[in-house]
């Protein structure tokens, strides 16, 4: 069984388009993550995750693609893909449809061996009564690969396509990262051309980084800065309602942060003006043991002759 397996994996693997279905049962007591067997396309090997309970989205479905042992390949892999997941119920009902355009396409590089879909339906749906008949869940994967490169120099100024933007090699699992947390982060961004796009991701990579400091190192003139970058994306078209909650976030802690300084400041003023008082209460205090000393002292002959 496990070599008629591996030979029918062998088989596809070399493929350019694929279909593969996942069935899952008793659907409702799963809690962890799970996974599918291996199937094979472009050159590579494929898995399917669904996590039950959520990725990123606690409260969604998460249905991600990965691929196989990565770290086999040789460097430089990447893979342009077109993936499609049809949610079905036992009855053979969609229950959902999720895919990308070729023109779009989803890249798997070394960096980002997985992608997929992180709220495809709100658990609260799934647990309807007759949603899922019989709880279980059936899963149809499409997969079409667009473009395959099986090794390549990484050099790191190498360009990627990622959801439609030109990005740097060293950029693609941020890119990743913020894509898969925020899907509908550029469905309404207005510029065409792809010189434009790179600009904008870059602007929005770099706030981004700037926003990691330290709320109190930041100055006027950076806060200012930065709304005004945040401004200039969402003209563009950018959905960052979370990144204006997160700047909100750095301006209120900036501002508790230099109030709190000012405390600090007039804590340690009087704590100083408490040493000064301390130290003058210690050299009156030198004096007058000296001066007791002094008139206790037991007189020599010579202090009375």
């Amino acid at each position: 069984m496990g070599n008629q397996m591996q030979k029918s994996i062998s088989d596809t693997r070399n493929q350019k388009q694929t279909s593969f279905t996942f069935e899952i049962d008793n659907f409702s007591e799963k809690k962890a993550a799970i996974s599918s067997s291996l199937f094979g396309c472009g050159g590579c090997e494929w898995y399917v995750t669904v996590y039950p309970k959520g990725y990123y989205c606690r409260d969604h479905l998460a249905v991600i693609l990965n691929v196989a042992s990565p770290k086999s390949l040789k460097t430089g892999w990447k893979r342009k893909v077109c993936p499609c997941f049809v949610l079905l119920n036992q009855s053979g009902k969609e229950l959902q449809i999720l895919s990308t355009s070729e023109e779009e396409g989803s890249l798997f590089c070394d960096k980002v061996p997985s992608w997929g879909y992180h709220k495809v339906l709100p658990l609260s749906k799934l647990k309807e009564e007759e949603f899922l008949e019989n709880d279980k869940l059936i899963i149809k994967v499409d997969v079409k690969v667009v473009e395959a490169v099986h090794e390549e120099e990484v050099t790191g100024k190498g360009m990627y396509s990622l959801n439609g933007f030109q990005i740097l090699y060293t950029q693609v699992l941020l890119v990743s990262k913020i894509f898969a947390r925020h899907p509908d982060i550029a469905v309404d961004f207005k510029p065409k051309s792809q010189v434009v796009k790179t600009a904008y991701m870059n602007v929005l990579l770099g706030l981004i980084e700037t926003l990691r400091k330290p709320p109190q190192s930041f100055s006027e003139t950076e806060l200012s800065n930065a709304h005004s970058k945040l401004r200039e994306l969402t003209e563009a078209g950018f959905k960052l309602d979370w990144l204006k909650e997160k700047l909100g976030e750095v301006a209120l802690k900036r501002k508790n942060a230099i109030a709190d300084g000012c405390r600090v400041e007039e804590v340690e003023e009087r704590i100083n003006n408490m040493k000064v008082t301390l130290l003058d209460l210690i050299v009156e205090l030198k004096k007058e043991k000296a001066k007791s000393a002094a008139a206790a002292k037991v007189l020599s002959f010579d202090d009375i002759v």
